[in-house]
This record gives C-alpha cells, sequence and structure tokens, in this order.
C-alpha cells in the first residue's frame, strides 16, 4: 500500500521554484527597499494586532486583517502608494505562521517541538522577501515587471518550463538580489535499469548504501573552511559596533566576506548532494530511503561533523530528484528499518589448545550482506 501510495506521487506532475539573479539599477533597489519597509511594518502591525487579539480572547484570522489592511492603506498615504499584491501576501504568510503556532498549542506539543507565534520583523535582522502573485507582476522582453512599476533585469541562466504561478523576490546575506518563479513541472522519465537500492544515513559516511559504489563520503566541506570562516569572524568581533551605534565599513565588509564563504559552503554541499542523487536515481528503479531526523544529533558530540554533514538537505535532494524523474521513492521509519549492511563483520575468536593463547581475528565487511 505504501509503495503504491508513493509511486503515485513522484508520476504526478508537481510544483518547482526556479531562481534566478537579478540586476538591479539604484531606482529598483531603492522601490524594492521602500517597498519591503512597507511590508515589515505590516507584518509588525499584524503581530501587535494579533496580541491585543489573544489578550482579550477575540479572533484575529486573515480575513479580519485584511479588513485592517483596507483601513491602513486608507489612514496612510505613504502606505496605499506601494502595491497591494505583496501587502495582501504579507498578511496571507503571517496568517499561516500564526495558524501553524496555534495548531501546535492546541495538539499540546511540547516547547521544544512548537514552531512558536509570529515575532516583530526588526530592521537589521530581517531580509527583504516580498511576494506577488499573477496579477501582481508580469515578463516582457525578458524583463520582470512588478506592481508599482519596478523593473528588474532578470539573469536568465536557464529557460522557464512553463508560465509561473508566483514570484518571489528575495535578498540574500550578500546583498545580492534574486527572483524565485514557481512554475509546473512534468515527469522526466529515465531508462529502466531494475536495480533497487537502500539509504542509511550516517556521520562517518553521509550515506551508506546496499552499493558500494553509490556510498556518499563526508567531504567535510565546512572544515576546509573553517580557518577562513574564523578569521572574517574574528574581524567582526574586533570591530562590532556599540549597541545603537552604525556598524563601520570594516564591520560591514568581514561581514560580506563571512556570509560569502558560509554561501560557498552551502554551495558546495548541495552541488555534491545533487550529483551524488543524480547517480543513485539513474542507477536504480526504486530506493528506500531511511526516514532519518538527524536534529538531535545537535545536542551530541557529533554535532559539529554532523552539522557539515549536511544530512536533511542530501536526503531532500535525494527526494526531490526521484520524484524529478518518476523513481519509486521509499521512506523507511528509522525504527522499523535494519542495518544495511556492517561496517566489519563480527570478529572471529581463535584459541589454542595448548598454551591458550587467543588471536583476535577482524573480518572485512561483506559487500552482500
Amino acid at each position: 500500500m505504501i509503495h503504491m501510495a508513493v509511486a503515485a506521487k513522484t508520476e504526478e506532475a508537481g510544483h518547482a521554484r526556479y531562481a534566478y539573479r537579478l540586476r538591479l539599477s539604484p531606482t529598483s533597489r531603492r522601490a524594492l527597499l521602500a517597498e519591503w519597509d512597507r511590508c515589515r511594518w505590516l507584518w509588525n502591525q499584524c503581530v501587535a494586532t494579533s496580541r491585543q487579539a489573544h489578550r482579550a480572547g477575540e479572533e484575529c484570522g486573515p480575513a479580519h486583517l485584511d479588513k485592517l489592511l483596507t483601513g491602513w492603506r486608507r489612514e496612510h498615504d505613504w502606505l496605499s502608494a506601494g502595491g497591494s499584491v505583496p501587502q495582501q501576501q504579507i498578511i496571507r504568510d503571517f496568517a499561516k505562521s500564526r495558524a501553524k503556532a496555534l495548531k501546535d498549542v492546541k495538539a499540546r506539543l511540547p516547547i521544544r517541538q512548537r514552531v512558536g507565534m509570529p515575532q516583530f520583523k526588526k530592521k537589521e535582522l530581517a531580509r527583504p522577501s516580498l511576494n506577488y502573485t499573477l496579477r501582481g507582476f508580469r515578463i516582457k522582453d525578458g524583463r520582470l515587471h512588478l506592481a508599482g512599476g519596478i523593473v528588474c533585469t532578470v539573469v536568465w541562466s536557464r529557460e522557464l518550463p512553463s508560465a509561473p504561478s508566483s514570484v518571489r523576490v528575495y535578498q540574500d546575506a550578500q546583498g545580492h538580489w534574486y527572483c524565485s518563479f514557481v512554475v509546473a513541472t512534468e515527469v522526466q522519465s529515465l531508462p529502466e535499469t531494475g536495480q533497487v537500492i537502500g539509504v542509511d544515513w550516517g556521520v562517518a559516511e553521509i550515506a551508506t548504501t546496499t552499493s558500494v559504489a553509490h556510498d556518499l563520503p563526508h567531504v567535510e566541506h565546512g572544515k576546509r573552511a573553517a580557518v577562513k570562516l574564523a578569521r572574517y569572524q574574528r574581524m567582526m568581533a574586533r570591530r562590532r559596533p556599540a549597541k545603537g551605534k552604525p556598524a563601520s565599513q570594516g564591520y560591514r565588509k568581514a561581514k560580506r566576506q563571512a556570509a560569502k564563504a558560509h554561501a560557498k559552503v552551502a554551495r558546495q554541499r548541495q552541488d555534491t548532494a545533487r550529483k551524488w542523487a543524480m547517480r543513485v536515481v539513474t542507477d536504480h528503479d526504486a530506493i528506500a530511503v531511511e526516514d532519518f531526523r538527524p536534529k538531535f544529533l545537535a545536542k551530541t558530540a557529533m554535532a559539529k561533523k554532523a552539522a557539515d554533514a549536511a544530512i536533511s538537505a542530501t536526503k531532500n535532494e535525494l527526494i526531490m530528484m526521484g520524484r524529478k524523474h518518476g523513481r519509486l521513492v521509499v521512506l523507511v521509519d528509522p525504527k522499523h528499518r535494519y542495518p544495511i549492511r556492517r561496517r566489519t563483520a563480527p570478529p572471529r575468536i581463535h584459541q589454542s589448545d595448548g598454551c591458550g593463547h587467543r588471536t583476535v581475528q577482524v573480518r572485512p565487511r561483506d559487500p552482500g550482506a
């Protein structure tokens, strides 16, 4: 029953995000930042309204917040000068976040497992992120036109497979701007091989499989970049501004360099995971994946090495690659799985009849175990 459900899920067409770099003029950059300031103000107003409603025992759903948005836009001219689409979407995002937090409270989940209620977004910490639906954007002559007269130049590194249904415009830690389109995708079938593989996750080796040739060793991208990253973090610590004071140019430069080093490590991990996942999916028709959740490793002595392994990201890449190419992917609960194979076979102990001398023989692992 589980196999049929997963197979049906992989055969149907889904949705994917296609991200592209944006080249912005100074005018477009200022317009996007101004739009984000309006949306951030709306989010903080929603947080304050939600807390007041909670103290008064009243409801605070998306319909009520939409009515408040109409009043806020009528009251503030600077707010009505922005586009209504991203402002409505920020309220939708807030409503989803609040509903998920209330659902966790109603389910009586432990505090450590709850999402938590939405918090205020600080200007220094919250990075810009704007969502636009179909009526808020269009693509004309290869350029992205957003609501409010904002025009962005897109670096088309690849073609869109279909017409996008929505777009997200955001800024990363390095200050680069990107747009992410949601498009409908079709299954890209691969030739059948008749092979089946099982994947077990770990720290010494990120993925141990039933095929030795498809094991994924721990590449340690983060460990190789640790020296350079520590240097930038020390530079930031020496130049850290006092509370309430603006950051110096040296601090901002060190912060950008640290963000660049982090982004490089993340891209290396993603590239390694995608290449390995593609190789596994190409060579096998069915893949049994341990549904491993490595969150508990953060409290162990293996926390640093486990974080560098990026097990969750690698698992997600494998599942997404299997769905993309129509392969059968089965998630196996860790408590019901059996180890794929042992690192070494059980040792044999030989004892001499005469002198009683013992010899321990460690046998190499059996690939077919």
